[in-house]
């Protein structure tokens, strides 16, 4: 296959379960925790890598294919993440991403009940970059976030989170500053790491209009296996 390496059946059975939406111009893909989104100083191989190579063996395309990564999703997060296939549409979801017409919605798992059912929190953000963390501070960058309180199980609290702005870590920094750390996420306050190495966070949601046919591509991620006692 050229420049990509073979993909293998499992492997290439595997990927193409977890397309949720495709066209000419994008794919919207259910990243797993600890799979990372683009390249980075650890060089695992990133997401963007892997399908295209996996598109180069589907389509019998032996030269580039073209995999922009308009937004990321941390490692140990999970959910819905969207990819360019053409540069005219990265080109308009950066410009979408800039604006705010993008609309995602994330699900977090916590193992504190929030004071209030519902809320709209607003901080300032500092990012620590040695450390890779996000604080609170008095003056930082704004962050604003509403969050609502959607199940319960014997243990956990699940939160449906609608982002206003886009800080490094806010969801993880603005829910464990008001005392509600996500599980599994040890660098923000949780108890105890998942067995998966990741934190209970879904990028569950997106909703936006198409950035070259105009249609609303609205794209909903399932709920992990591991998230017990959690009904999607």
């Amino acid at each position: 296959m050229g420049i990509y390496r073979e993909i293998g059946p499992e492997e290439y059975h595997d990927l193409e379960a977890r397309i949720l939406y495709e066209d000419n111009h994008l794919l919207v893909f259910n990243k797993r925790t600890g799979e990372i989104v683009q390249g980075d100083k650890t060089g695992d191989e990133p997401l963007s890598e892997t399908l295209k190579a996996y598109i180069a063996q589907r389509d019998g395309k032996p030269g580039q294919v073209f995999m922009g990564v308009p937004h990321r999703l941390d490692r140990p997060v999970s959910g819905v993440t969207v990819f360019a296939k053409t540069s005219k549409a990265l080109e308009r979801l950066n410009e979408m991403l800039r604006k705010g017409e993008i609309h995602k919605t994330y699900w977090a798992l916590t193992g504190q009940r929030p004071l209030k059912d519902e809320d709209v929190l607003t901080d300032f953000l500092s990012r620590n970059e040695q450390q890779n963390k996000s604080y609170v501070t008095p003056h930082g960058k704004e962050a604003r976030l509403k969050y609502r309180l959607i199940q319960t199980t014997d243990r956990y609290f699940l939160l449906e989170v609608e982002l206003y702005t886009g800080r490094h870590h806010q969801i993880r920094c603005q829910l464990a500053h008001m005392g509600c750390p996500i599980k599994g996420d040890l660098k923000y306050g949780a108890k105890r790491s998942n067995p998966d190495g990741g934190i209970s966070l879904l990028a569950r949601h997106i909703r936006f209009i198409h950035p070259v046919k105009k249609t609303e591509v609205d794209v909903t991620a399932p709920v992990p296996e591991s998230w017990k006692g959690i009904q999607g």
